[in-house]
């Protein structure tokens, strides 16, 4: 079968960065779908392992952490899927990724694609609807308000993949305020136009410009990127015993200034289910079945934004580059071989 992978971490300007190769069709066991790949999405988890991780000695490293595609064939051992249905999905980081035309996934972490959706368009959604499922609702528990604050969540990042599914997600299932942060005109309007209430721009202080909303101090504050930057400002506005979700990845992260206030810290990894193999690890399956059904009534849209055309190093090299640039808005998606 075709995929893309790499042998050796590189940037992405390197030629031998992400390569085609012709890789054996794997086998399902188990609880696994065999899927037949249609469109693949990419996020900065990709380009954070191209750039630092190893495959084994020998091997070949497939990356690809949303997925779109018909089930090829089953495990013995399947339950919620049959061979000719339509799926999504983000896949597990401990096993090979979806640039490939095959991939084996586990059922307990797959949802139904969207009736309404092409293929393209349904990729764009999974890995960043499940990060932004469980920090607002496993994490965050924003149903549960906090005493005396304002109920509102600041979304750091608005216009990224993750921040544009949080805004949706708020404004169809709370009633929360939604502040999300932007800093260009073009991405401001993109986060009103998904439903935010108000955009902040986050190349300056935030603090301020929340109280300037003089809507009270936020329970909530979710941090998508550069959560360093905005530290003292998060402490500074979040209201006492508030709750605070970062899913970035900051060198440092000193949350002694939060004691005071008695503030909340929860990290989100929507790999850990999978990872870990835990309990509850077909919740996954649930989230995904429910953010189709949403789609299809209406209430949520995809958040693709960019299609860089068919499955291919070329292609994939093109999208990494454009993601590690901080600059992308909503989703880019590659479909077809």
């Amino acid at each position: 079968m075709r995929a893309i992978a790499y042998t050796t971490p590189q940037p992405i300007s390197a030629d031998t960065s992400l390569v085609d190769v012709e890789l054996p069709e794997p086998t399902p066991e188990g609880r696994d779908l065999l899927v037949e790949i249609k469109a693949i999405s990419v996020n900065p988890v990709d380009t954070k392992i191209r750039a630092g991780v190893a495959p084994e000695p020998g091997h070949k490293k497939v990356l690809g952490w949303d997925a779109a595609g018909i089930v090829k064939a089953v495990g013995p051992g399947t339950k919620l899927f049959k061979p000719g249905d339509a799926v999504f999905y983000a896949g597990a980081i401990d096993r090979p990724g979806a640039n490939a035309e095959f991939h084996l996934v586990d059922e307990r972490i797959v949802g139904p694609k969207p009736e309404t959706l092409d293929f393209a368009a349904a990729a764009a959604l999974p890995l960043t609807a499940i990060t932004a499922w469980e920090t607002l609702f496993d994490r965050l528990k924003v149903n549960d308000p906090v005493p005396g604050a304002k109920n509102a969540i600041v979304i750091i990042g608005g216009a990224g993949g993750v921040g544009s599914i949080a805004i949706q997600l708020a404004r169809a299932l709370t009633k929360l305020t939604v502040i999300a942060t932007a800093s260009r005109p073009e991405t401001q309007k993109w986060v009103m136009n998904l439903g935010a209430h108000h955009a902040l721009d986050h190349s300056k202080p935030l603090a301020p410009q929340i109280d300037q909303l003089a809507l009270g101090a936020p329970a909530f504050v979710f941090s998508t990127t550069n959560t360093s930057d905005h530290l003292g400002d998060i402490v500074e506005m979040l209201a006492p015993q508030g709750r605070f979700a970062l899913i970035d990845d900051p060198k440092t992260l000193d949350i002694v200034p939060f004691k005071r206030k008695a503030l909340s810290v929860h990290w989100e990894l929507m790999f850990t289910r999978s990872l870990f193999k835990t309990a509850d690890m077909e919740e996954q399956h649930r989230l995904l079945s429910e953010v189709a059904r949403l789609v299809d009534d209406g209430k949520i849209r995809s958040t693709l934004t960019e299609t860089f055309g068919t499955i291919n190093a070329e292609n994939l090299k093109k999208a990494h580059a454009q993601i590690e640039s901080g600059r992308t808005k909503g989703k880019i998606v590659l479909a077809g071989f």
